[in-house]
């Protein structure tokens, strides 16, 4: 009897779970993006909403909770209900804040499902004029003449650029000093400037500055070469092996979301990334779309959060209050 009843639990609860991914979306949906107005995850997310509208019948309503590096809002989605009617759209950064503030208020690896990756952006390593390399290997070679003279300009402490030369710092066994801004715009600012050496950009952000002839890029910080900027090397080509540090953007929800909700969210997200005026929206801004499964998504964020804390670690990195 006893195993009849627990049977009975299982076939009801996974009837209602059925049912439940087959009216899904009955209601909008909140997308909370934990950064500005204007910037990537928010550029994506508004490209995806009308293309869900057209085939779901329901909105995306995008909840911009920007402040501490996306933290807020991901605390927000992450005790949300898990029905599918809150996600969060990710960045590179949630897969470095573990290893670099303290107390997070979630566990990041635990308190979300990963949907679906939406899109990966190249970042350019750009100098300024008067600095002489005009190659990475020259560049390389500066820094180890003269360890922490040559300096980088980031977006702030613990973010993705501020990440990038690190790594750079570690696999290229040189020092360089890191400048930290209250911003993406600010950093680049600093080296268009000459108040830094040079700084990670992301792809549409360092291309028109690159072709003013303001700036030099000198490799792009992906494994692949940039279609926006083919003619230009990654790190790895140019000297530093295993170089590969990308911005990327995805979809979450909060753990517990029915399965069959993300599977049809993931299935849906990636058929709207792959219909050609979104893929030629997104890879005019440098945005290469993906479109990844819920188990590729969650394997590459598991290897993202021990690659970041392996580089904080080598480069004794101190751990702030978020």
């Amino acid at each position: 009897m006893r195993t009849e009843f627990f049977y009975s639990i299982v076939f009801a609860l996974g009837s209602v779970a059925c049912v439940h991914a087959q009216n899904y979306p009955a209601k909008p949906i909140r997308v909370i993006d934990g950064y500005p107005p204007g910037g990537g995850t928010d550029i994506v997310a508004r490209t995806i909403a009308p293309k869900f509208l057209e085939s779901q019948g329901q909105t995306w309503i995008i909840d911009s909770r920007a402040g501490a590096q996306g933290i807020i809002g991901a605390e927000i989605a992450a005790k949300s209900p898990p029905d599918g009617y809150t996600l969060l759209m990710y960045t590179t950064n949630f897969t470095i804040h573990p290893s670099i503030y303290k107390a997070l208020p979630y566990d990041f690896l635990q308190a979300f499902a990963p949907v679906t990756q939406t899109s990966s952006v190249p970042m350019i390593l750009i100098v300024h004029p008067s600095v002489p390399a005009r190659s990475v290997k020259e560049l390389l070679a500066e820094a180890r003449l003269k360890p922490g003279r040559i300096n980088y300009a980031s977006s702030g402490f613990g973010g993705i650029t501020h990440m990038a030369g690190e790594l750079l710092n570690t696999l290229a066994n040189v020092k360089m000093t890191h400048i930290p801004y209250k911003g993406g715009a600010p950093s680049v600012a600093a080296t268009l400037g000459g108040e830094t050496d040079l700084t990670f950009a992301a792809t549409p952000v360092g291309i028109p500055h690159i072709r003013s002839g303001r700036v030099h890029a000198l490799a792009v910080s992906s494994a692949r070469r940039s279609t926006a900027i083919p003619s230009l090397p990654t790190l790895e080509e140019a000297g530093v092996p295993g170089y590969d540090v990308t911005n990327e953007y995805g979809v979450m929800a909060p753990a517990g979301t029915p399965r069959a909700v993300v599977l049809k969210l993931q299935q849906e997200i990636a058929r709207i990334l792959n219909l050609p005026d979104v893929k030629e929206r997104l890879m005019g801004i440098g945005a290469e779309p993906v479109g990844s499964t819920p188990e590729r998504f969650g394997e590459h964020l598991k290897s993202e959060v021990a690659k970041w804390e392996k580089v904080i670690r080598a480069n004794r990195i101190e751990m702030q209050q978020w």
